[in-house]
This record gives C-alpha cells, sequence and structure tokens, in this order.
C-alpha cells in the first residue's frame, strides 16, 4: 500500500517535481551524461531534504564520476560525505555480493538502510540502481525483484529510480521494465519526456 498521506518529495527533477514516499521510478538512458542530468539533481535535493541518500553505479558511470559530479553541483558535497548522509558504491557491493544477485537480500539490505537512516535521524532513503551489470540469465530474476520491489518500496519512506541502458534493452526487456515502475524517464528529440503506467499498482 503506497504511503500517499505523508509529505511529497521534491525529487529534484523538474518534469517530475514532488512525489509522495513511495514512489518507484525508472529512467532509460544512452549516456553517462543522461545519467547524471537525472541522477545529480535528484540526489542535491535529497540531501538538502534531510534524507539518506544511496547511489549504486555500475558502466558507464562509475563511483568517481558521480563523485566528480555531485562535488560540482553540491556546496559543501564533502560535508555530506563525512557525515554518512550519503553513500555511492559499484554494484559489485551490493547487487552481486559474493558474486551472485540474491533478490532477498537486496530488498532486506534497502530496508536495513531505510532503518538505520531514520535512526540517525534523516526523513527517509533516496536511492538509485543502475542495472547495466545485468545479464541476459539475469533478466528474468531482475524483473521478478523489480516487481517485490514495489511492495516493499510503497510501504516505506523511500524514493528509488532504476536505470537502464537502451544499448541492453530491446522492446520485450522495455515492457517489462515500464510495468514494474509508476513511470519511466525517457529521452524524445532531445528533451527529457515522462511516460506514465497507467496500470502501475
Amino acid at each position: 500500500m503506497r504511503n500517499k498521506t505523508s509529505k511529497k518529495r521534491n525529487t529534484g527533477i523538474a518534469l517530475i517535481g514532488d512525489v509522495p514516499w513511495g514512489t518507484h521510478f525508472c529512467q532509460f538512458y544512452k549516456t553517462k551524461k543522461d545519467l547524471l542530468d537525472i541522477l545529480v539533481p535528484y540526489f542535491k535535493a535529497g540531501l538538502e531534504n534531510n534524507e539518506f541518500c544511496m547511489w549504486v553505479t555500475s558502466e558507464p558511470l562509475s563511483v568517481e564520476d558521480a563523485k566528480k559530479a555531485m562535488k560540482k553541483a553540491v556546496p559543501r558535497f564533502e560535508d555530506y560525505v563525512r557525515s554518512g548522509q550519503i553513500e555511492i558504491i559499484p554494484y559489485n557491493q551490493w547487487y552481486t555480493l559474493g558474486g551472485n544477485f540474491e533478490e532477498k537480500r537486496v530488498l532486506k539490505g534497502w530496508v536495513d538502510r531505510l532503518r538505520s537512516a531514520l535512526n540517525k535521524g534523516f526523513d527517509g532513503l533516496r536511492l538509485t540502481g543502475n542495472t547495466f551489470w545485468i545479464e541476459k540469465k539475469d533478466w528474468k530474476a531482475f524483473t521478478d525483484y523489480e516487481a517485490a520491489v514495489n511492495s516493499v518500496i510503497g510501504r516505506y519512506r523511500m524514493l528509488a529510480i532504476c536505470t537502464y541502458s537502451l544499448r541492453k534493452c530491446g522492446v520485450a526487456e522495455i515492457v517489462d521494465v515500464v510495468k514494474n515502475h509508476e513511470f519511466a524517464l525517457a529521452m524524445k528529440d532531445g528533451e527529457w519526456q515522462v511516460i506514465s503506467n497507467p496500470g502501475f499498482s
């Protein structure tokens, strides 16, 4: 059940504006710049609004790329890092810890991070995960995980944006992704567009 009664949060993304806790959406990207265009303002808004932020990176964006872009956009970014308000880690330290993707471990990890954040006085958890690392053999398990994410995130003080490379998504994969998210961001004619999912629950 989505927590629609709570105060809305500023996504930092002008096209989207404010959303309630529990919102789970996605971005289709082609380039590193596409990722930074959306994720930097998204996390800047989270830091400014007392949220714990977690950024799980994968190609084409490294941890160092992400930190460099945030440093440029966010005054006192190093203070946020030192205080533990933002964590930027590579996918193999989160999704494939131990060498394999395990849905239950990853879902529990998000909830544990949220509880820790709330205990430290943060308002909630703002996260992103880049899916470039997924191989064909992992696709079914990951789409099942994304469906499960909806039931988890919708009950908690979390915001999540999952990012998908168009280089790795055919039509079937795009359909799978869109059905598991409230809405999607995609570039069309040089501008970001929102694709809503009317069947999302």
